[in-house]
């Protein structure tokens, strides 16, 4: 399957949905040998990883490399570790990090996205072609999360930034020979700055989600300034271009089938289903790696302790065993008991709930404002990755 399937051929990294079929259908546990690794394509295979920390271990880190955390110098964050001290982490996470937290977040998120709304339509006005992606999708999740860290309008400067830099090492997967000193230097710069933060939240805590991890308390414990500092790495680096991404997706996928969306503008009430439904089709995460503890047998194949596995949940997510014969078409009422989008087990995305909303917000604003609106996929540029899928560049269609 090497001609088939090569996470860094641009061809495959433009549509990998192809080769996923195929080795799902002839190699559902093949093997890759430079880098080696070994790569899961099936739903029912992936689910059952996911949910295994045991025998799948997050400790060696998520991409196919050796060591793309340690590459940086720094600890492992909540994403890399396993029960018992992921449990643990998680339950403390999650007492600063709550739905209500998120849930009132909505009304400014709304005015946010209608003054990119606004914004589009005045580049419409002047003759030139709002991008989807760079103008309304992208920069959401920058604001929502700034805000959340309690980064003051004065510092949003330099929190833009550290937010590319961030996204670019996430796309790269840590790579070493792709990064770049300036990366590296902003990650360092933003690393300084939210410690500064941290110190001072601790000493006159406001209303922010870092006082509000700071004060987590869950049996006597509490979180340290790293484990902080680490989960403002993961909320920036996981879920910043994630989220923009599934949101320009969505309108994309929307574009192939204008019945759907004239539905969808005509009952918002649909697009909760719907955004799963985007995830399930084109996920933000097309792969993620685990580790395994002992010898794992899949199907008849027998993979070694010590290996590294990458879960393709883009090709689980159109898995005609799991989704029926229509997998691979959009279908913005399908029925979907279980899916990957958010991964699923101990590692299910804690920032599902966040990038949800704000999916929500702004497809709920756009289509109201756009019903029409559409993308020239043509001139449109997609970030180049073995790991996630997403875009550079998508001119907008539909705004005026």
């Amino acid at each position: 399957m090497v001609d088939v399937y090569d996470p860094f051929d641009p061809g495959f990294q433009a549509d990998p949905y192809p080769a996923y079929r195929r080795l799902r259908d002839e190699d559902p546990v093949h093997r890759h040998d430079d880098p080696p690794f070994w790569a899961l394509s099936r739903f029912e295979d992936i689910w059952a990883a996911t949910r295994d920390a045991g025998a799948f271990s997050s400790a060696q880190g998520l991409t196919f490399y050796p060591d793309e955390i340690g590459t940086l110098g720094l600890a492992p964050t909540i994403v890399m570790l396993d029960p018992p001290r992921h449990t643990v982490l998680r339950r403390l996470v999650s007492h600063g990090f709550t739905p209500r937290r998120i849930a009132a977040l909505e009304d400014m998120l709304r005015g946010f996205v209608r003054e990119n709304i606004a914004r589009m339509e005045r580049r419409a006005a002047d003759g030139e072609v709002p991008d989807l992606h760079r103008d309304f999708s992208s920069p959401l999740p920058t604001f929502a999360l700034a805000h959340l860290l309690g980064v003051p309008e004065a510092d949003r400067a330099r929190f833009d930034p550290w937010v590319r830099a961030l996204t670019t090492l996430q796309d790269d997967g840590f790579d070493l020979k792709s990064l770049k000193d300036d990366a590296v230097a902003a990650v360092a710069e933003m690393f300084e700055y939210f410690t500064g933060v941290i110190g001072a939240r601790r000493a006159d805590p406001s209303d922010d989600l870092i006082s509000a991890l700071t004060a987590a308390e869950v049996d006597g414990e509490r979180l340290t300034d790293w484990d902080v500092l680490g989960f403002c790495f993961v909320m920036v680096a996981g879920g910043n271009d994630t989220t923009g991404n599934l949101i320009s997706h969505g309108v994309a996928l929307l574009d192939t089938d204008h019945a759907q969306r004239e539905r969808l503008a005509s009952d918002v009430s649909l697009i909760p289903n719907a955004l799963l439904e985007f995830l399930r089709l084109e996920g933000s995460v097309q792969a993620l790696g685990r580790t395994t503890t002992r010898p794992v047998a899949i199907g008849g194949t027998e993979i070694p302790e010590g290996q590294k596995v990458m879960m393709l949940f883009g090709s689980a997510n159109r898995d005609e065993r799991e989704f029926g014969p229509s997998a691979g078409e959009l279908d913005i009422t399908r029925e979907i008991p279980r899916h990957l989008g958010f991964s699923s087990g101990v590692h299910f995305c804690i920032g599902s709930h966040l990038a949800k909303l704000q999916a929500r917000v702004a497809l709920e604003e756009l289509l109201r404002a756009h019903p029409h609106v559409g993308v020239d996929l043509e001139n449109a540029q997609r970030i180049a990755s073995p790991f996630t899928r997403g875009w550079i560049s998508l001119p907008a269609t539909g705004i005026g």
